[in-house]
């Protein structure tokens, strides 16, 4: 299998000062199964590079990716359509496209975790495939 990231555990590995840095480190150093980032995740990991951080770190994220650190993801036209729908489904919560991108990459995988450190939006969406994801860090 694989494990999905959000925007949330790549910015904490790429900021020591960050409070969840350690247990994202320890979560991705100990993981040996590919780590999936969404493409659409990309956009929203580099406008929080440049707020919090500074340009060079998205350089040293973009190359890690290209290196094969990460496996990128693209969705379909098809899968664009799932998000819509979870967007729409989740509407009351402001679920947003990265989010929705993300679960419907589980669901894609038929992965049953992510790694976010975002627990309202994922600790409440139901993906087709499972009842819940299971959230890490936990």
């Amino acid at each position: 299998m694989a494990l999905v990231l959000d925007t949330g555990p790549i910015l904490a590995i790429l900021d020591a000062d960050d409070a969840a840095h350690a247990s994202c480190v320890d979560l991705l150093d100990n993981f040996d199964e590919p780590l999936i980032v969404v493409a659409a995740t990309l956009v929203e990991i580099d406008y929080w590079i440049r707020k919090r951080l500074q340009p060079a770190v998205w350089s040293i994220f973009i190359e890690d990716v290209a290196e094969g650190a990460y496996r990128l993801e693209h969705l379909s036209s098809e899968e664009m359509k799932r998000v819509a729908e979870l967007e729409a489904e989740y509407a009351d919560l402001d679920l947003g496209m990265v989010d929705a991108a993300v679960i419907v990459t589980c669901e894609k995988f038929g992965e049953r975790k992510v790694a976010t450190l975002d627990r309202r939006h994922f600790g409440t969406v139901r993906p087709r495939h499972a009842d819940h994801l299971q959230i890490l860090p936990g």
